[in-house]
């Protein structure tokens, strides 16, 4: 046990490194060079940097050490050691790649792949159950005082001052809605990375004809279907409410087979963000 817990704790600590080192380039060889911000402390440092001329990855580093200070007995100490690689080593991987001259100047294409490539290195070091400080780390301190807390609002709110200081400060609106694109992307890309591209949809179908439905969707489209009890709260009466999870090209052959079978029947059609099991994941 104490063997796999150490192969978990250097594989972790690689991914944060390697996710480091994945973020550095976004931030040092697309945004900073073109004044971008991909918001939390890295947009505080992209003003210092240009202001003072102080190197990005040591201001990184001067904003943290308080928040590890304040946070640092409140998020576990495994958390805390990871999160500390991810931020020295992004840091020093910022500073490194910022000695280097920028991938490109036009800052659409910065945005752009700026975002995505941040969002992929930090997607890394959010799978090895790490951080690289800032306002992640601001994320965990609140949730340990209250659980309940939507943090996603917080960090938007928290993205959208620093970008707004950050417009003041450059004298630029495009680089506020270059910076936002950035931010969208790299969210987008976080989710791309845990959840995958392969997005599944769920049908809920109610219907007189269930058990013809069900059969036909089993036989032409080879998908299972599940039948929960339900009970119409107008009418009072019970019915089976048929419930098919299906990739998004399956979608409309269930719904022909469904209306063809029986016309009135009512269909529900939602996202269903991840699947777990035979014929999914």
């Amino acid at each position: 046990m104490q063997k796999e817990s150490l192969k978990k704790i250097l594989l972790d600590s690689l991914g944060t490194v390697i996710g480091s080192a994945v973020m550095a380039f976004g931030i040092a060889s697309f945004l900073l060079p073109n004044q971008l911000s991909s918001g939390g402390v890295t947009g505080i440092a992209t003003i210092t940097y240009y202001l003072l001329n102080l190197p990005m990855g040591t201001i990184i580093m001067l904003i943290n050490i308080p928040l590890f200070i304040f946070a640092g007995y409140k998020i576990g100490k495994e958390f805390f050691v990871k999160s500390l690689i991810g931020t020295i080593s992004l840091s020093v991987f910022i500073d490194i790649l910022d000695k280097y001259p920028p991938v490109t100047t036009d800052r659409f294409l910065a945005c752009i792949y700026g975002g995505i490539i941040i969002g992929i290195g930090t997607a890394i070091i959010l799978k090895a159950g790490s951080s690289t400080g800032g306002t992640e780390l601001i994320a965990n301190l609140i949730k340990t005082y209250n659980p309940y807390i939507s943090i996603s609002k917080y960090l938007t709110i928290i993205d959208i001052v620093i970008i707004s200081v950050n417009v003041f400060f450059f004298k630029h609106i495009e680089i506020g809605l270059y910076s936002a694109i950035a931010i969208y992307l790299y969210g987008q890309l976080i989710d791309i990375v845990f959840e995958g591209i392969y997005y599944t949809k769920l049908l809920i179908i109610i219907s007189d004809k269930n058990e013809e439905i069900s059969q036909e969707i089993g036989e032409q489209v080879k998908r299972g279907v599940t039948g929960l009890y339900g009970k119409g709260m107008y009418s009072k009466s019970h019915k089976l409410v048929l419930m098919c999870a299906a990739p998004r090209g399956d979608i409309s052959k269930i719904k022909d087979i469904a209306k063809n079978i029986d016309n009135e029947c009512f269909i529900v059609v939602t996202n269903a963000r991840e699947v777990l099991g035979e014929g999914f994941k």
